[in-house]
């Protein structure tokens, strides 16, 4: 090279070293040339006639970038004194130029046909890589359950359900209100993961009480692989020392706070509300008081919060156990102007019950009565659906037609519910799946010890009980006195029965909780220390990590081990539920905890009757709360949605026989008559007051059951595992068995980038096995959801990993010794609009020099399989003695391509404006007489239909990769 192919300012790139970015030229003498690469603050000094550098010119059509950071997109260029300027448009159209000296220093070539002519071409499967990826990608935008199906959660009806119905609405504001145990978490992360990976939210918060602030970030990490900051007053603090942000609700797209936090700190409160929110979800909102005179401070806090957030999740109680005045508060919170009066809430709930009544009798598919049919005649009007009225009062009318008919008046009366759209409740007794329980009880003699411990309480010598857990604890209390010389699990006849208990039960897995975390760290010791058995353990003193650790070691079939001592915490967020033995070493005093204890084990799929065992004291508290719970409430073998309610109602009757059984004999009997009476009397309303119109809309079983099909038929035939094989091999990732359904994956000595997603240099375990994730948290559950996946995506598609490639192929379609081009186009739009209507699109065209297309006949699977080794240096030797002619048929393979593009445009256009069309007069259908469809919504998608027509106008090709292809 001669000295004036370098002039100072040219921009150049280094094709030994990509990574370096664009580097800018210093100086050049007759044999060197001096470049400095400042996106890295590296100069590098090359020789003139081996340097692997390439100019870099932008053509019209590109996208440049400044250094200060606008985007310029070229429509032409001119070159001065040896220096390029590029004119073109900046996004509010104004026209601009943009020297080369000015470009962006960390723009990194992704020019194919430049890269083809300067000889750097990548390994065949680069390219292989790079196109299953544009496949996959487009294949995922398409699919029904995007977001809903890759969790670390099983595929039950309900929750898909849920989950479709509401993430796919735009800024969606819902009350989640199952019965426990049916898992409004999970249906809330459903929400969250499809809302986020849809880009429909970007910022979340989530306010929940301070005890379950844990259970929330580690759903959230464990089953979606969403990653929340945990905000307090400390951590607050530290942020505005070292962000240099005002509001540290800033730092953060997802932030997780407890709501005493919020209430008590008006300072942070209002940061909160400035946080500029796209979703809200706020757990245990039925704690939220509220009265039309005097709301509380937590009430009217969610309340600002939701008026300010477009989308708003309230998990909550049952509107039965709330009772209907707190049901209408909550619904206040999602919509004060449409929840104004309770009274009037009250007469249109009324008015549905003859719409319950129908559905009730279509569904049971018993003749319908003349009542029926009148309300039948009333509510279907003359549009589509009266042919199935009609159908249905068909005496001739087949048994198929008449269940369409049924199916589709069902759904028609269920869009007329009022509170069905933004109210979800499903019920045990509506959802199947769940298991048996049976409890047995352990009644062993009191120590003297603890007896003298609840004498001295009886006189006032023990310091005062401020928990009356404690009560049922003794251990906690006998260690606190002074002067305790016995380890207390050497008196307490529990921790003897335990052991032997557990000797008997093996090899069958045991889950034991205690409430305290040093009796659980007690028991543990104890069963190591003196009977030989290892039981992992689990506390709140542990890390994430070591819990992982211990709930992995428990579930562990192999080498595992048999038992999990938990305290309280083991009872929140945690499923076991391949086990079914359950020993309560004591007993919580809120009925809640008990039911979350054993809904550990009871949860949908468990395929055991659950063994329940609760070793208890003689004549002590531990012997009182045992019968409440069990002749009183039935607790322990069944569901009491109104356990909590007389648990409020007898409370102070039960303390104090629980006080009185310190001291002497209490009276259980007369609790347990009294506690019976009131249970029946709440069951009875609680039955009564069900509103069985939204059990039927809270889950409709048909396409309930469709997205459960789907799910399963994904996993069953995912192409994930082949997939990851290529890329792993093309990175560099070693990947070797760690059992029959798991894998472990590490760094290997060739890995082809600095770093991969999620890979740390220890490796991790990973599976696409959905029951082995369920069952092991510390292995990583891979998905096409999960960020290693769509991290790797990425990564090819943002490079240009594979965008020039050569190989030699067997094909009988021409004469040995041609050379075809395959090449692939993206179709892209310059619209922001999502990719549910204009999804990635790969056009591939494989040209040959008279510019016949061979596409069709020689596939990609075809080349894979026939395709021969080409050494690198033959293959630039092919570029360079070919390079007009390639030139020509790459002009041909656009031509090629543009002639499919009307086509493609047209079905994307009538698909966007079909499915959209179809969505806008749904919604004002639906509007005319179901007031809760929000005109926000009706809004959003015509705002969409109009973005859908803008995008398909506006998209164009862009050439992705190519590939020469040397017949032999």
């Amino acid at each position: 090279m001669s000295a004036e192919n370098f002039t100072p300012g040219q921009r150049w790139i280094c094709d030994a070293e990509l990574q370096l970015g664009l580097g800018t030229v210093l100086s050049s003498d007759f044999r060197t040339v001096t470049i400095l690469f400042s996106a890295t603050e590296e100069q590098r000094t090359y020789a003139k006639q081996s340097a692997p550098l390439t100019r870099v010119k932008f053509s019209p059509g590109d996208s440049v970038q400044s250094q200060e950071g606008w985007s310029l997109s070229v429509e032409g260029s001119y070159e001065e004194d040896g220096l390029i300027t590029y004119v073109g448009r900046i996004e509010d159209g104004t026209t601009v130029e943009l020297g080369e000296v000015l470009l962006n220093n960390f723009i990194q070539l992704n020019r194919p046909v430049e890269r083809l002519f300067s000889n750097q071409l990548d390994s065949d499967k680069w390219f292989e890589l790079r196109y299953q990826t544009h496949l996959h990608r487009a294949a995922l935008s398409r699919s029904e359950i995007a977001g809903l199906a890759g969790g670390r959660t099983s595929h039950i009806p309900h929750q898909l359900y849920i989950a479709h119905e509401v993430a796919h609405r735009y800024a969606p504001r819902v009350l989640l209100a199952d019965e426990v145990g049916l898992g409004k978490t999970i249906e809330a992360g459903l929400i969250l993961h499809q809302q986020l990976l849809s880009e429909r939210a970007r910022r979340v918060l989530i306010v929940v009480p301070e005890s379950l602030v844990h259970q929330w970030l580690v759903e959230m990490l464990r089953r979606f692989n969403l990653h929340f900051t945990i905000l307090d007053e400390p951590r607050c603090q530290a942020l505005d020392e070292s962000s240099g942000q005002s509001n540290p609700f800033h730092t953060e797209q997802l932030i997780l706070c407890n709501l005493e936090f919020l209430v008590s700190n008006p300072l942070r409160f209002q940061q909160a509300l400035q946080g500029e929110w796209d979703l809200l979800v706020v757990d245990e909102a039925h704690h939220l008081e509220w009265s039309a005179q005097a709301p509380s401070i937590e009430y009217q806090a969610i309340e600002a919060l939701a008026q300010v957030t477009q989308g708003v999740l309230l998990l909550t109680a049952t509107p039965e156990q709330l009772g209907k005045e707190s049901h209408f508060a909550r619904l206040r919170l999602l919509d004060s102007d449409r929840f104004s009066d309770y009274q009037t809430f009250l007469n249109e709930e009324e008015g549905y019950r003859p719409i319950a009544d129908t559905v009730a009798l279509l569904i049971s598919g018993e003749s319908l009565d003349e009542g029926t049919n009148s309300i039948l005649q009333e509510m279907v009007g003359e549009g589509d659906n009266r042919k199935y009225l009609e159908l249905l009062q068909n005496d001739s009318a087949t048994a198929d037609e008449q269940r369409q008919a049924r199916a589709r008046l069902i759904e028609h009366l269920l869009d007329r519910h009022g509170t069905g759209r933004v109210l979800f409740r499903n019920t045990r007794d509506a959802v199947k799946g769940f298991p048996q329980r049976e409890v047995t009880g352990h009644p062993l003699p009191l120590p003297v010890e603890y007896q003298a411990v609840l004498n001295d309480l009886s006189n006032g010598s023990v310091e005062p009980i401020t928990e009356a857990q404690l009560l049922l604890s003794p251990e906690l209390l006998y260690q606190s006195q002074e002067g305790s010389l016995k380890d207390w699990t050497e008196i307490d006849p529990r921790v003897e029965w335990l052991t032997a208990r557990i000797k008997a039960l093996y090899p069958a897995k045991v889950l034991v909780i205690t409430s305290s975390a040093q009796s659980a760290i007690d028991i543990a010791g104890h069963l190591l220390h003196r009977a030989g058995i290892h039981a992992a353990l689990f506390h709140e003193g542990l890390s994430i990590i070591e819990r992982d650790r211990a709930a992995a070691f428990f579930a562990d079939h192999e080498s595992g081990s048999q038992l999990l001592v938990c305290s309280e915490i083991g009872s929140e967020g945690r499923n076991f539920q391949f086990a079914h033995h359950l020993i309560m070493f004591d007993l919580p005093l809120n009925p809640d905890l008990l039911e979350q204890r054993i809904g550990r084990l009871d949860r949908i799929g468990q395929r055991q009757t659950i063994e329940i065992e609760v070793p208890y004291l003689q004549q002590s508290p531990q012997e009182v709360i045992y019968r409440w719970y069990h002749e009183g409430l039935n607790a322990f073998e069944h569901n009491s949605p109104a356990g909590h309610a007389v648990f409020e109602q007898v409370q102070q009757q039960l303390l104090e026989q629980l006080d009185r059984a310190c001291r002497e004999e209490a009276d259980v009997d007369s609790l347990i008559k009294m506690t019976r009476g009131q249970h029946h009397s709440l069951k009875e309303a609680l039955q009564q007051g069900r509103n069985r119109l939204l059990e039927y809309s809270s889950c409709r079983s048909e396409m309930a059951n469709q997205l459960q099909a789907l799910a399963q038929y994904e996993d069953t035939v995912s192409e994930l595992g082949d997939y990851l094989d290529d890329l792993f091999d093309c990175f560099g990732v070693d990947i070797e068995p760690h059992t029959s359904t798991s894998h472990i994956i590490r760094p290997g000595e060739r890995m082809q980038t600095g770093s991969f997603p999620m890979l740390t240099e220890d490796g991790m375990i990973i599976t696409y096995n959905r029951e082995m994730a369920l069952s092991h948290e510390d292995i990583h559950f891979i998905t096409w959801a999960h960020p290693l996946v769509s991290g790797a995506m990425e990564l090819i598609e943002s490079s240009e990993l594979g965008n020039s490639a050569l190989t030699s192929v067997k094909y009988s379609g021409v004469n040995a010794g041609t050379l075809l081009l395959e090449v692939l186009y993206q179709l892209e739009s310059t619209s922001k609009l999502s990719n549910r209507y204009l999804p990635p699109l790969t056009i591939r065209v494989v040209i040959d020099p008279q510019g016949r297309d061979h596409a069709s006949k020689l596939t990609s699977e075809m080349i894979a399989r026939e395709r021969e080794f080409v050494k690198k240096e033959t293959a630039r030797t092919i570029t360079r003695a070919y390079a007009q002619e390639l030139q020509e048929m790459v002009d041909l393979a656009e031509q090629a391509a543009r002639r499919q593009l009307p086509e493609i445009l047209g079905d994307a256009r009538a698909e966007a404006q079909s499915t959209l069309s179809r969505e806008v007069h749904r919604l004002k259908a639906l509007q005319s007489i179901n007031p809760n469809i929000r005109q926000s919504e009706i809004d959003f998608f015509e705002q969409e239909l109009e973005q859908a027509t803008a995008a398909v106008a506006s998209a164009n090709l862009r050439l992705d990769a190519l590939r020469v292809i040397v017949v032999t």
